[in-house]
């Protein structure tokens, strides 16, 4: 692989030809580029599933466990957007291809960890590479295809990455189940040879990767917003016993200092002038609302079925499934509808749909069945979300021009992530208090037998339950916001 330099005012910087690659290596540029969304797809489901194991095996606090998800998710979130910068900057290829390095490195580090504090470091650098990586798996398929062909491409990569989804935590379900505890270790170490194959074939089959050395990055705004939700998140997660309100001032304090930045910054990476436009501000607090429930529930969802209620890693990870099931079967139809009918006439009962699921499982959770209470209440909040998806992301796109279309995505993607950091973040005090208040003498989340520990457990799990459907409750009112809504 040669990589080109073009100058940014260049129009061959932004073309999009066979020159990344020649037409019969496109497939496996594509096939590159669904194993790198795979490594992202699968362990952020799996790490969920096998929470439980890491805890019992490195003898994790409940703050320790919400930091092996919040290290991962805080990098990725406040750096997914300079990363597909960087990409445009250095070469698209080229990053892509360190992003997948580094998040390979760091899972070698995350499968070896002696400790819960090695552990949460390495999935921070998880993070680094999969912000690096994640806006690279798609762009790189725009370069290697003509707009002719690019439709096709991206359907199969996002086909692909649907199946990944749905596969990850079954096969992690499997091999926890049925290989110990310590099989958490494999999960982060099947992405060695993904990622292998995944670097060979991308530098084997691409020859001229275009780089736009005089690109901006804006560096000043990533480095403030990693500190500023760094700082947020640790107020948030500092103990069991509530929030540490100087380090969330400090937190709230440095996300003021990133909007100034942002508004005066030539080439901002969060451009704050799109949230102008009404609809896209709409459209991302409701992303933000509605996926801050859904990390809630996929976050403290493991721990008590499998820690409280003794139900096995590969019946837990059945709760994954309609999701992706309904997504396959309804998404594009709903995409499709969206268009004719505008996005809030299938946002807003999608969003009641996705209340309803929380509300079913908050009001079952204490009978403790899982196939027939808790499963039945997944599969409501899959055919809701398969409702709002499409035609979410259909909002976000029609709100911007096309020439903002990629940072706009860019932005959508990027707070959806920064609802799983904050939502997790902020109910960690609120589900140990929920748990000591029903008399749980232990920790939420661990394997106990002490007097009453799994009814406080089911009491703090309720809990999370009825927020996560006053989120998604608030998601329908916001949809009223969008077109097609009661509010032109």
């Amino acid at each position: 692989m040669t990589t080109t330099q073009t100058p940014q005012d260049t129009p061959a910087a932004l073309s999009v030809s066979d020159a990344l690659c020649a037409p019969k290596d496109r497939r496996f540029v594509l096939i590159a580029a669904i194993l790198a969304s795979a490594l992202g797809f699968i362990d952020g489901t799996v790490t969920a599933i096998a929470l439980p194991a890491m805890r019992s095996t490195l003898g994790a606090g409940l703050a320790e466990a919400q930091w092996i998800h919040n290290a991962y998710m805080l990098m990725l979130s406040a750096l997914i957007l300079v990363g597909g910068a960087i990409g445009d900057r250095f070469g698209l290829a080229r990053v892509f291809g360190i992003g997948i390095a580094l998040f390979v490195a760091a899972s070698l580090l995350c499968a070896v960890a002696p400790t819960a504090l090695f552990l949460i470091v390495a999935r921070g650098l998880q993070g680094i590479g999969a912000a690096i990586m994640v806006p690279g798996s798609l762009a790189i398929i725009a370069r290697a295809y003509p707009r002719a062909e690019r439709g096709r491409a991206i359907g199969i990569w996002a086909a692909a990455s649907s199946l990944t989804t749905a596969l990850g935590p079954i096969i992690g379900g499997l091999a926890l189940t049925f290989g110990g505890p310590e099989m958490w270790r494999w999960v982060f170490a099947v992405n060695l040879p993904l990622g292998g194959v995944a670097i060979w074939l991308l530098y084997s089959r691409t020859q001229r990767d275009v780089a736009r050395p005089g690109a901006r990055l804006d560096m000043a705004g990533a480095l403030t917003a990693t500190l500023a939700l760094l700082a947020l998140a640790w107020g948030l997660t500092a103990s069991e016993d509530g929030p540490d309100w100087l380090w969330v001032g400090i937190g709230l304090a440095g996300l003021a200092l990133f909007l100034r930045i942002e508004a005066r910054q030539a080439v901002p990476m969060m451009p704050l002038t799109l949230f102008n436009a009404p609809v896209f501000a709409a459209a991302n607090l409701l992303s933000f609302t509605l996926y801050s429930a859904l990390a809630l529930m996929f976050f403290f969802m493991p721990m008590t079925f499998i820690a409280g209620w003794g139900v096995s890693e590969i019946e837990a990870s059945a709760a994954f499934a309609p999701i992706s099931v309904f997504m396959a079967l309804i998404s594009s139809r709903a995409g499709k509808l969206a268009d004719r009918i505008g996005p809030a006439p299938l946002i807003l009962p999608g969003s009641l749909v996705v209340a309803a699921g929380y509300g079913v499982i908050g009001w079952l959770a204490p009978a403790q069945d899982f196939w027939q209470h808790m499963l039945p209440g997944f599969c409501i909040i899959g055919f809701g979300m398969a409702l709002v998806v499409a035609p979410l992301s259909a909002a976000v796109m029609g709100a911007v021009e096309e020439h903002h279309s990629g940072i706009a995505s860019g932005i959508n993607n990027a707070i959806t992530r920064l609802a799983a950091l904050l939502s997790v973040a902020a109910l960690s005090g609120v589900v140990a208090a929920l748990y000591q208040a029903a008399g749980g003498l232990a920790s939420f989340g661990i394997e106990s037998d002490t007097t009453g520990h799994v009814a406080a457990m089911n009491v703090a799990f309720r809990g999370v339950a009825w927020i996560a459907s006053a989120l998604a409750l608030l998601s329908a009112l916001i949809a009223l916001r969008l077109p097609g809504g009661l509010r032109r």
